[in-house]
């Protein structure tokens, strides 16, 4: 039915469809994966660059 509906409503380019439910899908995880994310690992991601430690490599 949706079909229909899209091929009436003149050309439509399908790979710009595509593109747009692929974006549409990445932000909408991403967003949903920031949000469920605990505070301790967020602070920890936050606090990363402004620490000090060098890390030791034993060669």
């Amino acid at each position: 039915m949706y079909k229909y509906i899209l091929e009436s409503a003149g050309s439509i380019n399908w790979m710009a469809v595509f593109a747009l439910l692929t974006f549409f899908f990445v932000f909408s995880m991403s967003a949903y994966l920031a949000f469920v994310k605990d505070a301790k690992s967020l602070e920890h991601a936050a606090n990363l660059p402004l620490e000090d430690d060098e890390p030791t490599h034993n060669s």
